[in-house]
């Protein structure tokens, strides 16, 4: 087995991993639950914001490791669940449950088959955003932090917010 399939195999380990675990956070919840704020006077990323947050980036990876071109895939900075973005307690902002957490899954499992497809030199390329050039100059840097780090940090806001509210850890 060649280098690339080894850090990919254990790449797509974690994701898996992590797509459980969203599942986990998330079981016991309702639509209400999703956008609650369980410490008076504080606001937390909520699963509703954390999962509209997160999906937003899967199909854009999917389309990079793809071969799409800037202007090709939606820039998750332009929605309004995007880097700067800030949890609402509006109802009408975000998708029911069911439907968001769906979203979430589909783009979770696409970028996964997108991944096990891609090859060496897919992985090597620059990354084709333009904004995100310094921060992630390779299709793999942009891979790598966004599937792990970043998602394993917003899942960990989720269990957090599960705490805050009183309910058990999963």
């Amino acid at each position: 087995m060649n280098e690339t399939r080894v850090l990919v195999g254990a790449i797509l380990n974690s994701w898996a991993a992590q797509r459980d675990y969203a599942a986990r956070l998330t079981a016991d919840l309702s639509d209400a639950d999703m956008r609650s704020q369980p410490v008076p006077g504080v606001v937390m990323n909520h699963p509703a914001w954390v999962f509209s947050h997160l999906s937003l980036y899967p199909p854009v990876l999917t389309a990079i490791l793809r071969g799409a071109k800037e202007g090709e895939f939606a820039d998750p900075i332009k929605s309004p669940f995007g880097k700067d973005s800030r949890p609402m307690s509006d109802r009408a902002a975000y998708l029911p449950k069911q439907e968001l957490l769906a979203a979430y899954f589909a783009g979770h499992d696409e970028l996964a088959r997108a991944l096990e497809g891609a090859d060496a030199p897919a992985l090597a390329r620059p990354i084709p955003l333009k904004r995100w050039e310094k921060r992630f100059p390779l299709v793999a840097d942009a891979l790598v932090h966004l599937m792990l780090d970043h998602e394993a940090g917003h899942l960990g806001q989720v269990s957090a917010w599960r705490r805050a509210g009183g309910r058990a850890a999963v």
